[in-house]
This record gives structure tokens, sequence and C-alpha cells, in this order.
């Protein structure tokens, strides 16, 4: 990575004191990123060892859900933001901890975990939620832009675009991830200038950032694109590359990022 590159990622770890057990402040001190946003935490932060909660030479945000073990977001950046925000002003989606935006000049990350459009019983029943939270960070994020900052939203967005981001597209097509509205609301984000970062620069096929626990499912590559970093027209300019690291263990998903121009933050 060239010297005037920031590195930014996104990761949902699956549970944060679960992914730590494998590894993952050592492996995030190693690989040192400007940022890395985390989803699907499922802690709060008095059940957070010291080095997660407060580590040395990492400024830390956690957002947590009302409902403990369940959702919630976090950030470890290399500098503090200038401002940090949190939640949709929604009663609805702010009690499960799903989103903050944190400001680094003129720089704007949102660190989004979407729902699951999955009821109790698999059921779907959760989709109505879920593309109304969708449309509603949509909005946030353009009221975002309109003030001057260059924006990326990142994170789990809990839906497969495209039929290349998944390696069972035919047999999916009624489970929630990959249905035709939930895809259709990616759209709306793509109408709206946003753009798939990791697409700029890979366009084929057998890339994923989540596999299945059961039946090998991760050797196999048998997996679904979840994981993602969009960016705004303003910000198109400053992204160098975008990646996946598939070899990155600790979770059932994988972390996904992008190198941003130092310049984006100017």
């Amino acid at each position: 990575m060239a010297v005037d590159n920031l590195r930014v990622l996104s990761w949902n770890v699956n549970g944060i004191r679960a992914c730590e057990k494998k590894g993952f402040k050592a492996w995030l001190d190693r690989d040192a990123p400007f940022f890395i946003g985390i989803q699907e935490v499922r802690a709060q932060p008095d059940q957070l060892p010291a080095k997660l909660r407060s580590p040395r030479n990492w400024s830390q945000h956690m957002v947590c859900a009302e409902r403990k073990g369940y959702s919630g977001v976090a950030a470890y950046s290399k500098e503090v933001p200038d401002e940090v925000s949190v939640g949709l002003g929604r009663e609805e989606f702010d009690i499960e901890g799903r989103v903050h935006f944190l400001r680094f000049g003129k720089l704007l990350i949102a660190n989004v975990y979407f729902p699951n459009g999955n009821g109790k019983n698999r059921d779907n029943s959760r989709v109505p939620y879920k593309l109304d939270f969708y449309l509603s960070l949509l909005e946030r994020l353009e009221r975002e832009r309109k003030a001057g900052l260059r924006v990326l939203v990142m994170g789990d967005f809990n839906t497969a675009h495209k039929e290349i981001d998944l390696a069972r597209p035919k047999t999916n097509t009624k489970t929630s991830g990959f249905l035709p509205e939930e895809r259709e609301i990616m759209d709306r984000y793509i109408s709206a200038g946003f753009v798939d970062t990791f697409r700029l620069f890979e366009s084929g096929p057998e890339h994923y950032s989540w596999w299945s626990q059961r039946g090998g499912c991760r050797e196999r590559n048998v997996g679904w694109r979840l994981d993602y970093v969009f960016a705004a027209p303003e910000a198109i300019p400053f992204v160098k590359n975008g990646f996946i690291l598939p070899k990155v263990m600790g979770s059932d998903h994988c972390p996904v990022g992008v190198e941003l121009a130092k310049s984006i933050c100017s």
C-alpha cells in the first residue's frame, strides 16, 4: 500500500468475544488499518477486556443493542474521529444498535450492520423492516453528501446484490439475502450514485465474504458476498483499491476493504 493511502476495513466478527479468542486483536495490530468497522459485536462494553474496550494506540467507539448478546457495531481507528453520530433517529432501528457515522475531515464512514430479513422461524417476516432500514439510511447518507462530505457506507449488507455474488443463485431466489426486493433496494443505492468499490477492481466470480459453517462451505468456497464498501460519487476519485480478505479467519465472514488516497479527508 502506498504511504499516502489509508486502509479502511469492514468485518462482521459474529461476536467480538468469540472472535477475540481466535486472535482478533493480534490480527488488528498486525494489519493496522487506518479504520476498521466491525458488525455483530454482540456484547456490552463492560463485557470486553480492556485491550478491546480501550486499546492502546487505537480510538474505539461502540454502539450496542438494547437486547444483550445481539447486533451492535464498533469501530477502531488510528485517529480520533472529528465527529461521531449514532443511529438513524428512529427507535425501531436504533434500539438494535446497527449504525454509527464517524467523520474524519471530509470523509464520513457509515459503519452498518443491515438487518436480516428472516424472522424467528426463517419466514422472511423481517424483510419489510430490512427494506425500510435501507431507505432510512439512504436518506441520511444523501443529507451528508449534500453537506459536502465524501461518504463511504460499509458493513454487512445481508444481501447478495447480483447472481455473481453467491455460489448458488438459482436455489436461493426465495431466501432472504437474495430476494428480488432486497436486490432492488441495493439498486436504489446504485441509482443514487453509490459504487460497489470491489467491482471497480474485480469483475470475476467466486469472490465471497460469508460462508455457512456447515458442510465445509468455506473450504469449498460455496459462499455469498454480503459485505460491501459502497462509495458515493464524491469519494470515488480517492478510491485506489477494493478487496476481500478470505484468508483472515475468526468469523463466518471475512474482512473487506478499500485503500483510499489520504487526501480524501482534506
